[in-house]
């Protein structure tokens, strides 16, 4: 009898390189190896197991909002990490948590898609969740570009933020980053290999001119070194900052209360423009607000309200 190696041959297959068995089914873009569907769902889940355990990312019984905008980063990860909570036995109580924006058709039917899901209802909510910590989707590519843009902007002070696997600590909302290794084409591979349920469609309002440059150098350099993305945040980890290098101080927002750098925060402005059919207002390369915003924000403050959308339990 002819081996499977003999057969797939023939048929002009290859083996798995795992687990030598089934016929590979596609190419891993981190390593290059050429898998068959289950030795990837594995791979992948362990890569993400092993950053959890070694990171310390969880306690037992802690209580953890995932950030839920029903795409396929937030998607994949809710999928995940409630197989590997019942796997391993983390003893987590997950919660999915998603924030309606009011940007008509966009958010709608993402919020759709989370419901679909089965998520509840990002920061602001989880408090009314009274949870211990915030897990979102973002993936190796999203940090790599962030290292990329902090270096080009100068602003090495965020280096080291940007690239740490858990930030806020020291506020009321740790957030940490299980996808901090993990290429957002594997991403997409699990999802669709796994044939999750996620929503595609791009935000309109969603900036995409310095990040989006950043984002297609990144992209080539893949092409050339897939293990280029890795290396952008292991550089980006062991950078030397200076001591005399001070992150910028952070205050309050003038509005909601909440954590901020400016006097009114980056959601506040951008939501208010929503309100006001200004979309862009709180988008692009402005660091603040102009006189005039500000006089304009100031007259329908208390005349324009957020629609409020019912997520799961949260009303927001």
């Amino acid at each position: 009898m002819e081996d499977a190696d003999a057969k797939l041959k023939k048929g002009g297959g290859r083996l798995c390189c795992i687990c030598n068995q089934r016929r590979a089914a596609l190419k891993r873009p981190k390593t290059l190896e050429q898998i068959c569907r289950d030795c990837f769902y594995e791979v992948f889940e362990e890569e993400i197991h092993q950053v959890i355990v070694e990171n310390q990312l969880f306690k037992p019984g802690e209580r953890i909002a995932i950030g839920a905008s029903g795409g396929k980063d937030s998607t994949v990860l809710a999928h995940v990490l409630s197989e590997l909570n019942r796997r391993h036995n983390y003893g987590l109580d997950l919660f999915l948590l998603s924030v309606d924006e009011g940007i008509t058709g966009y958010r709608d039917d993402s919020l759709e898609t989370v419901k679909r899901n089965e998520m509840q209802a990002l920061d602001r909510g989880a408090s009314l969740l009274k949870v211990d910590k915030l897990a979102t989707g973002h993936n190796a590519d999203d940090i790599a570009e962030t290292v990329l843009l902090n270096i080009l902007r100068g602003d090495i002070a965020r280096l080291s933020r940007c690239t740490s696997i858990t930030t806020g600590e020291d506020g009321p909302i740790p957030r940490c980053k299980p996808f901090k290794y993990t290429y957002e084409k594997e991403i997409v591979m699990y999802a669709y290999f796994k044939r999750l349920d996620y929503f595609s469609t791009e935000c309109i309002y969603s900036p995409n001119a310095y990040r989006g440059f950043a984002r297609e150098f990144i992209k080539d350099l893949e092409r050339i070194r897939p293990r280029a993305i890795l290396d952008i945040i292991k550089s980006g980890e062991n950078f030397r900052i200076a001591p005399s290098t001070k992150m910028p101080e952070q205050g309050t927002c003038e509005r909601c209360g909440y954590i901020s750098s400016q006097k009114w925060c980056k959601a506040c402005v951008l939501l208010e423009g929503l309100n006001r059919g200004l979309p862009k207002l709180g988008i692009g390369r402005n660091k603040g607000l102009s006189n005039d915003s500000k006089k304009d924000m100031k007259q329908t403050r208390g005349t324009k309200s957020i629609e409020s959308k019912q997520c799961g339990t949260l009303d927001f």
